[in-house]
């Protein structure tokens, strides 16, 4: 009798162990979808806040430029227009051309004729737009296509020439007010700042825009002029 009570108890201390392990392993699977779906909420929340926050990059063959341009494309080349694509925007660079007086025209001109350089000091150089010293805006290279005239950041930049009366590097206002003009439809159309505009030498360190460079302040002024060309869009 008294053995026949032992294997009983030994039975349900038994059946009570097992009940336990698997109460264990039920709570542990539990612990474990918890997790997998905390960890799948977690990174659904990422990603709709970055889809909400993080700008969202425009397509450059889906800006179109402003009627006044003048459209007159380099032809393809190794040295002004390669044709590497430039998949997107992130700012624009302004630069002066550097040649006191020297038109638009001029300008595109010299671009152009890089494709007839041989030998082993040719030079790569060109501009997505140059601006005259009347206001005429000259288009030589495609927003879908990379500059060379930004350094390291051809890849993601429009760049836009600038053309001057004299050593200062001061602009006329009429080439003035087509810069603003010009920049402040790139910023809506690309959504960038008034800030992502940038000079060439806040790239490289050369002195390029000049009168922006010696002029801090004119520099700040036009970054206001910009804003405020923006809000009328």
């Amino acid at each position: 009798m008294e053995r026949e009570d032992e294997e009983r108890r030994l039975r349900r201390e038994m059946r009570r162990i097992k009940r336990k392990k698997e109460e264990r392993i039920r709570q542990l699977i539990l612990a474990g979808l918890f997790t997998a779906a905390s960890v799948i909420i977690l990174a659904a929340v990422v990603v709709l806040f970055k889809n909400l926050f993080q700008k969202k990059q425009v397509d450059p063959g889906e800006v179109q430029v402003p009627e006044y341009v003048k459209v007159d494309l380099l032809t393809p080349n190794p040295y002004s227009r390669p044709q590497k694509p430039l998949e997107e925007v992130r700012g624009i660079v302004v630069h002066y051309v550097a040649n006191p007086c020297s038109t638009a025209r001029e300008n595109r001109s010299y671009f152009e004729q890089l494709k007839d350089q041989t030998g082993e000091n040719a030079t790569s150089a060109s501009s997505h737009f140059v601006i005259g010293l009347e206001g005429e805006v000259v288009q030589c290279v495609p927003l879908t296509e990379v500059a060379y005239a930004s350094n390291h950041r051809n890849s993601d930049t429009i760049s836009i020439e600038c053309c001057h009366p004299d050593e200062t590097g001061k602009f006329y206002d009429s080439t003035y007010e087509s810069l603003v003009e010009l920049c402040a439809y790139f910023c809506t159309e690309f959504k960038l700042k008034p800030e992502d505009v940038i000079r060439h030498y806040d790239v490289t360190g050369k002195i390029c825009p000049k009168y922006f460079v010696d002029h801090e302040d004119a520099w700040d002024q036009f970054h206001k002029d910009v804003e405020q060309a923006m809000k009328k869009k």
